[in-house]
């Protein structure tokens, strides 16, 4: 084999060799960068998954952050160790490969699905798209379907994708389930105004006169609606028709004291009269 030769085999295997670290999968590395998953890291080192992760050549880890993972944290090693080996995904899916898929389900296998353990697809993970929100949830029959994607986290086409997802999935059979957070409570319709009291209509001519011989904030008395009067008869109600009746009787003039003795003097002449008649 000539020089030429050689060389050309020597850029062959360093390039093969700077492509096989630079594609190589290294699940922390990715991470290091973004401390709001240091807990994730710190769990996968726990369980000895990490070894296990980087020895792949395609997967997608679906990253929970410190506060998501908090609600698995405590559970069990062997427990936690399964429950991660469902996050991590043997395909490559990032960004713009989860919104190229139609608004269905797709069904994804996972790192546990490869230990031979798994029963009733609790080893496989449901991706479904729908009105434009991508979510994931355990490939059971029935399972919930609760853990929403948030965002690509870190991409090395086409061995590893990290992407954000905003819960733990739990697949039955891996572990109590987790708790979805209950709907934060209604507001409650504002209150009803209070009903306008209705204004007291404005009195009328003849309300007007008869207070106006009242005194200022008394109130106005009221006569009963028929009280008799001397003679017995009842008395007409106050009003105007009342009033027309008492002015026309002020207008008549009362007889005088010359009248009344005129009347009685022709009263006793009539009445001699009388008696001298009789006596013839």
């Amino acid at each position: 084999m000539d020089l030429k030769a050689s060389s050309s085999l020597l850029c062959l295997a360093i390039l093969f060799g700077v492509s096989s670290i630079v594609s190589a999968v290294n699940i922390t590395r990715a991470l290091e960068k973004y401390p709001e998953f240091s807990t994730m890291i710190e769990l996968f080192g726990k369980t000895e998954l990490t070894p296990i992760i980087n020895k792949r050549q395609t997967i997608t880890v679906l990253a929970l952050s410190n506060d998501a993972i908090g609600s698995i944290s405590g559970r069990p090693e062997e427990e936690l160790k399964n429950v991660l080996m469902n996050h991590v995904v043997l395909d490559y899916f990032d960004e713009l490969k989860l919104k190229a898929l139609k608004d269905r389900s797709t069904l994804l296998t996972t790192l546990y699905q490869s230990t031979g353990l798994g029963q009733q697809q609790n080893g496989f993970l449901n991706c479904t798209k729908t009105n434009g929100k991508i979510y994931f949830g355990s490939g059971v029959k029935g399972a919930p379907q609760t853990a929403e994607y948030i965002t690509t986290v870190f991409r090395n086409p086409y061995n590893l994708s990290v992407i954000q997802i905003s819960m733990p999935i739990v697949a039955p059979g891996l572990g109590s389930p987790v708790q979805v957070p209950p709907p934060p409570p209604m507001t409650p319709p504002p209150s009803p105004s209070p009903k306008k009291v209705a204004a007291t209509p404005a009195p009328g001519p003849a309300e007007e006169e008869d207070y106006a011989d009242s005194p200022p904030g008394a109130a106005p008395e009221t006569a009963p609606a028929s009280a008799p009067s001397e003679d017995g008869s009842p008395a007409p109600a106050p009003g105007n028709a009342g009033k027309k009746k008492m002015a026309a009787a002020d207008e008549v003039e009362p007889p005088t004291s010359a009248s009344n003795t005129a009347l009685s003097f022709g009263a006793v002449l009539v009445l001699g009269l009388v008696a001298s008649f009789a006596g013839f």
